[in-house]
């Protein structure tokens, strides 16, 4: 049975995934922030000779909600795995573990906990998954958001 979620909206979701699902993770961020939900992932916010490594433990301290895409990839990755372990040892993040499945794979070969989290599918599309995912926040789906006009002067 899946842990209870509390369905408040994040301050700030920690996205983790292999650095080979970055289309898929640039897409889901991008989805997110147009639904004004802010995201810290590797590739948009660590820059050249930034310190990634102390980057993102500063992102997993501060944000809220920790997003896990689920791919050969990721469940192979230890970086994806030192990320997951991090979220699972941390009272903030109870309840706020969201795996989601982009690619079939074995979830047992990063975690064995995982098999009590609720998964979100994105296997039977990026719409269909995105959306059970802004449901878990209570958050109304928009497939193209109203973009914001700039005033000429």
């Amino acid at each position: 049975m899946a842990p209870t979620r509390p369905n408040k909206k994040p301050k700030e979701a920690f996205l983790s995934h292999s650095s080979k699902n970055s289309a898929f993770a640039n897409r889901l961020a991008k989805s997110l922030t147009s639904h004004n939900i802010s995201t810290f992932y590797s590739k948009k916010h660590i820059v050249g000779a930034q310190e990634w490594h102390d980057e993102i433990g500063a992102a997993l301290k501060r944000c809220n909600w920790f997003l896990l895409v689920l791919s050969p990839e990721a469940v192979k990755s230890k970086w994806v795995k030192h990320e997951l372990i991090y979220a699972l040892q941390q009272n903030r993040y109870k309840g706020r573990i969201v795996p989601l499945v982009y690619k079939f794979c074995d979830i047992n070969t990063l975690s064995w906990t995982l098999s009590g989290f609720q998964h979100i599918d994105f296997r039977k599309g990026f719409h269909k998954g995105f959306q059970e995912l802004l449901h878990i926040w209570k958050i109304e789906y928009v497939s193209k958001p109203a973009q914001k006009k700039s005033k000429r002067k």
